[in-house]
């Protein structure tokens, strides 16, 4: 059975960091595309970042490039997105999720098919 557990969400100040990580578990993932997605209040899903397995391809929506950064680490089964700067509307609940069939559609939350359980960043001003 597959798994994703997010970890590393909490309260930070304007202009902080904070490091979250998927630990990803139940099978092979060297296909898959590894994204992090985040969800505010009344608002629907958004793509922050994504990578490939062992890092090769990076993606990042707008609003988080040059601020986030996204890794992963084979040896441990585990994704890192290391958010810097971090603005009030980065507030959300942050989501990590596995695509099979690599880049295609990396950004449609639909093509995703497994899902962690979320953790919460809040950003206060």
């Amino acid at each position: 059975q597959v798994h994703l557990v997010e970890s590393g969400g909490g309260l930070v100040q304007a202009g902080g960091s904070l490091r979250l990580s998927c630990s990803a578990s139940g099978r092979t993932f060297s296909n898959y595309f590894m994204g992090w997605f985040r969800q505010a209040p009344g608002k629907e899903r958004e793509f922050v970042a994504g990578v490939t397995w062992g890092g090769g391809a990076t993606r990042y929506a707008g609003s988080v490039k040059g601020r986030f950064t996204i890794s992963s680490d084979n040896a441990k089964n585990t994704v890192y997105l290391q958010m810097n700067s971090l603005k009030p509307e980065d507030t959300a609940i942050y989501y990590c999720g596995a695509k099979d069939g690599g880049l295609n559609n990396y950004y449609l939350r639909t093509k995703y098919d497994y899902w962690g359980q979320g953790t919460q960043v809040t950003v206060s001003s």
